[in-house]
Order: C-alpha cells, then structure tokens, then sequence
C-alpha cells in the first residue's frame, strides 16, 4: 500500500508538471489502484511496486475511471452481461452490478473523463489494471467468467491512439503474474 509520502510525491509530479513548458519525463496515465490508492470497487488498492517505481523516470498520473463516471467506492462490483468495452461505447448498456442495476453510463462517462485528461497532459500511454471492466486491456469479466476482452476506458483510449498496457505488459515474461 501507498503511504502518504509516496501518494505526495505523485501529486508534486503533477503540479511540477503543469508548471513546466516542456519536460523530459514521459507522462504516463496510470489505474490509480495500481499506486495504491483505495479506489476498487471493495474499497481495496492493486499497488505494485514495479509501477510505483516508474515514479523515478515517468510523471505518473492516477485516475480511477469508475470514480471519474459519479460511481462511489465502495460500490457493488460490475461486469459485462454481453460483449466488452467496444459495445459500451457505442451505446450498448451491457454492463451491470451485482444488484442487477445498469452502469453502463457511468462506465462511459469515466472512459471520456479519462480521455480528456489524456488529452490535456498529451498522454501517449496508459497503465491500466487488466481484468476491471474499465481498465481491462486484455481480460474482462463475462458474467462470472473471466474472458478475453477490454475494458471502457481501455477501448476508448487505444481507439484514440494511446497505447494501452497492463500491469503485466511492464514485467518480463518470467515475472508475470496469473
């Protein structure tokens, strides 16, 4: 888990940034519970040290799509009930939570959020939690099983030309996880 030293720093990156004309670091959009921040859907965080790490030769900049789309954490989890990210976007409410409520347009919200702030840093890259319904860049949930596919968000940014990757894309191939 991130401490608040660490969680400062992140946001001193930002702030240094937006005062700087140009910069050398290359700035990276980043699932804000891989930092560490609290923001899943059971109020829990993914930190990963390999990311948190990049710190020192990227500006980092956190966002959690979901929040981003008016959802609150905790929040009943979500998953698709037919398709992927692709058909959320083009306006298929496929997307559902465990209390059988409809978040598709909230998923769509938190994609086009996190676009825009790719837009206002000219983000070129982004890591993004793999298997969430937002930030999926290869697995998403289909139901209650785990399938090949992309998140919202995901699918948003690689059609807009930002290069997308998961946790695991950063790590070489003997230390990936499952």
């Amino acid at each position: 888990m991130i401490n608040n030293a660490e969680f400062l720093s992140i946001f001193v990156d930002i702030i240094l940034l937006s005062r700087c004309v140009t910069t050398v670091k290359e700035i990276i959009l980043v699932s804000a519970c891989l930092l560490g921040l609290r923001c899943c859907y059971n109020e829990c965080n993914n930190t990963d040290q390999l990311i948190l790490d990049l710190r020192k030769k990227c500006i980092l900049i956190p966002v959690c799509p979901e929040q981003l789309g008016g959802m609150q954490t905790p929040r009943p989890p979500s998953f698709f009930i037919k398709g992927d990210g692709s058909q959320t976007l083009e306006g298929i409410d496929n997307l559902i939570n465990d209390r059988n409520e409809n978040v598709s347009s909230h998923f769509r919200k938190g994609s086009e959020e996190a676009l825009k702030i790719c837009r206002l840093f000219n983000i070129k890259t982004a890591i993004l939690k793999d298997k969430s319904p937002s930030c999926g860049t290869h697995q998403i949930y289909l139901k209650e099983k785990l399938t090949k596919g992309m998140g919202v968000t995901a699918t948003i940014l690689k059609f807009n030309g930002i290069r997308v990757m998961s946790e695991n894309d950063i790590r070489r191939p003997d230390e990936r996880k499952n």
